[in-house]
């Protein structure tokens, strides 16, 4: 087939997928990750990502990130190392869009208050698999491969993704963010580019788009020819001293993070209010937790992580903002 003919031979090939859990008959145009990223593409958590925090909650501002804009430049960095090392594109494409599926509303504040609240704990990774192997289509999940699930619950920072194309994306998130966020910060007035230390800017860059290419040079170069992404020695270093320094700066600021205690209490009382209410939850979630057995608060949690910010804040009226009376 053309994907043996030329791909790296270090590329995963569609006719060698481990498969899916449910067996369906082969689609007659598209090889099976291409199939997978369509089915992320369409499915309903992917589009809900557009009103989901990034970094920055509720900015006012139409140029800040979501977590949809994220994936995308994911998405989009991690497609150009895949062809520029003949890996399959489409795989690659696939984990990336899928990445962030399970996140929560309010960012990664939402993820620590649900972690805290959930009797089973709470990662975005995990959801994410949990919401294409289950969540999507009523309690179906999309059926997607091994391979994109193995790169979907592995692209966090201590990840170790089995295929080069799950590596790749593995890497690509944190290239993305960092940098992304950089720009959002200096855009929100946080930092200026000339107060990001020398010693980070030397190596990688004075600006957003030198770096980024900095980044992704680094990688392709470095992996080329090789079983595995890596990249050099002093861009790594460059790199995660440059995100200690984000967090430091950006991801623990009080300005750009004053509204999370409240977004976080937002979450606790909807949990609260859901568990002792589980029948006011929406049919499709009592179903799931009929079928699977599931405890309440499971698919209390599933259903608040699915929530857009906007959403959450609207249950949230809704249920404890006294309104006007009215004829």
């Amino acid at each position: 087939m053309a994907e043996r003919e030329f791909l790296s031979p270090y590329a995963a090939l569609s006719s060698e997928s481990r498969g899916r859990d449910r067996e369906e008959p082969p689609c007659d145009i598209r090889p099976c990750y291409q199939r997978d990223r369509d089915r992320i593409l369409h499915c309903k958590s992917f589009r809900r990502m557009k009103h989901k925090t990034q970094v920055f909650l509720s900015p006012e501002g139409d140029h800040y990130r979501t977590r949809l804009t994220h994936t995308l430049e994911v998405a989009q960095i991690a497609r150009t190392i895949a062809r520029a090392l003949r890996l399959n594109e489409s795989l690659t494409e696939a984990v990336a869009l899928g990445h962030d599926l399970g996140h929560t509303p309010f960012g990664h504040a939402g993820e620590r208050i649900l972690n805290e609240i959930c009797p089973d704990g709470f990662a975005h990774y995990t959801q994410s698999v949990r919401v294409v192997e289950v969540l999507e289509k009523n309690g179906q999940g999309l059926n997607l491969t091994w391979e994109v699930r193995d790169g979907i619950l592995n692209h966090r920072l201590s990840g170790h993704p089995h295929t080069l194309e799950g590596q790749i994306v593995r890497l690509s998130d944190k290239v993305a963010y960092i940098n992304h966020d950089i720009d959002d910060a200096i855009r929100a007035k946080i930092f200026r580019e000339e107060d990001i230390p020398r010693e980070y800017t030397d190596v990688l860059g004075d600006s957003v788009k030198s770096r980024l290419n900095t980044l992704i040079h680094d990688i392709i170069y470095q992996s080329m020819g090789q079983p595995d992404i890596r990249m050099s020695p002093d861009v790594e270093r460059a790199m995660t001293d440059l995100r200690k320094w984000m967090f430091e700066n950006v991801y623990s600021n009080p300005v750009a993070k004053s509204q999370e205690p409240k977004a976080q209490h937002l979450l606790l009382m909807l949990f609260d209010y859901y568990t002792k209410h589980i029948h006011e939850m929406p049919p499709e979630y009592l179903d799931i937790m009929q079928a699977r057995h599931e405890t309440k608060e499971r698919i209390v949690c599933d259903y608040i992580a699915g929530m857009t910010d906007s959403y959450a804040i609207d249950r949230f009226n809704e249920l404890f903002v006294p309104m006007s009376w009215k004829i």
